[in-house]
């Protein structure tokens, strides 16, 4: 499919009513785990569309431009509300949480699947490893403190065990800088990951910055804050990716074209049959908003939108959110590479003075102090073992011991 070539269900932009945004929560003990995860993944697109608008308001001298910006993006808000109102009220910020880093693991992996560009696949896999622990350290706590077993909010897709410690993600900022792409010469799904990951990781990012003070323990408190750190380095090194050359024209143009790829990747995918509507309600808009940035890009820098797409303007091969076992246990062999400015190497290969060790021995002075680590050594003091949902032992033998958190993985050279 190609979007430019589909025509609008409505020729001009409508407004709903505020009942059209109180939509029936999905149930989360019977709702499939991946319909919970797109919400997340639509709900982030929004915000991330959203934002680009409002930055493309602020610095934008022509006020016509900003009056159809503020049209497009009340309607992106509309969007998001209805998104957002889908989460039901029972369910508890760290379940919510739970679905987030499910979200983080299975799309990244769909996408690095796909990736053709290998320092972005390089990017997606790194970062899948981090994510990939930050669902086991939650997954502890909600045990401990919650009695829910992770492993069936994941649905058994994915599992549920350590890679690279979090206590070994804290990098300095120089190293979480990578090299952007060529929207020009990489291909187009290059194009939609970079804006895809970007937007998702954002949203994570966000949603921990927000709802961390909210935790209703002090352990849960301080383990938000942390991985919300990493987050921050995520969203660093996935924005670092996009092509900082396109005009905000082009950028617009391709901000909607990626919201009609998602929402026509899960009106497709989808097992919901009210969400499945919403889904299908929100392509047909976005057909309309894709229509208006390439109107302006034409009318405003005299070029089509054939000229960011001389690959041709069809879609790719769709999102698709599935269990990737198999894929994560592979790329876990890689778990000690670490960012060396804007490679990744392996921590042997750090030499001794780089900033990633002076930066560990600042922020984290004292592993007693590093909430993730504490999590996992609280656990294993309350039960003996940490909580895990494997379907075979892990593929790096220094993390099978499930009586003692790994510090030393990956942050320190010979373990």
């Amino acid at each position: 499919m190609n979007p430019f070539k589909e025509l609008p269900k409505d020729s001009k932009i409508n407004f709903q009513s505020w009942s059209s945004l109180a939509v029936k929560p999905y149930d989360k003990n019977s709702t499939d785990p991946y319909t919970k995860t797109r919400v997340i993944l639509m709900n982030g697109t929004e915000f991330e569309s959203n934002w680009f608008l409002h930055h493309f308001n602020r610095h934008c001298l022509n006020n016509e431009v900003r009056r159809v910006l503020a049209l497009v993006r009340r309607q992106e808000q509309f969007q998001q509300k209805r998104i957002s109102a889908l989460k039901p009220i029972d369910e508890s910020i760290l379940e919510t949480t739970i679905a987030y880093e499910q979200l983080a693991v299975d799309l990244t992996a769909d996408m690095a699947k796909k990736e053709p560009n290998p320092f972005v696949k390089a990017q997606l896999d790194f970062a899948l490893l981090e994510d990939f622990d930050h669902l086991y350290r939650y997954a502890n706590l909600l045990d401990m403190e919650e009695g829910v077993h992770a492993e069936r909010l994941v649905g058994g897709y994915t599992e549920i065990t350590p890679a690279r410690p979090t206590i070994a993600e804290h990098r300095h900022p120089n190293d979480d800088i990578r090299r952007y792409i060529n929207c020009w010469q990489d291909a187009l799904i290059t194009r939609l990951h970079t804006n895809i990951i970007t937007a998702a990781e954002q949203q994570t990012m966000n949603y921990y910055m927000n709802v961390g003070s909210f935790y209703h323990s002090d352990l849960g408190r301080k383990l938000y804050t942390e991985i919300a750190m990493i987050e921050e380095q995520h969203v660093t090194g996935y924005g670092s990716l996009l092509d900082p050359s396109m005009t905000m024209f082009e950028s617009w143009v391709m901000h909607e074209y990626t919201e009609c790829y998602l929402y026509y990747s899960c009106y497709q995918t989808e097992t919901h049959p009210q969400i499945k509507k919403i889904w299908l309600e929100h392509f047909e808009q976005e057909l309309q908003h894709l229509k208006i940035a390439s109107d302006m890009l034409k009318k405003y820098e005299g070029r089509d939108w054939e000229q960011l797409f001389v690959g041709g303007a069809d879609f790719p091969e769709l999102i698709r959110l599935k269990q990737n076992k198999e894929y994560i246990r592979d790329i876990i062999k890689s778990v000690r590479l670490t960012g060396y400015y804007e490679d990744m190497v392996s921590i042997e290969d750090l030499p001794d003075n780089h900033n990633f060790f002076k930066y560990q021995r600042q922020v984290n002075s004292s592993v007693s102090q590093v909430a993730s680590h504490n999590v996992i050594e609280k656990y294993i003091k309350k039960y003996g073992k940490d909580y895990r949902y494997e379907d075979r032992e892990s593929v790096e033998k220094t993390l099978r011991d499930r009586s003692k958190d790994n510090t030393e993985l990956a942050r320190k050279k010979g373990y």
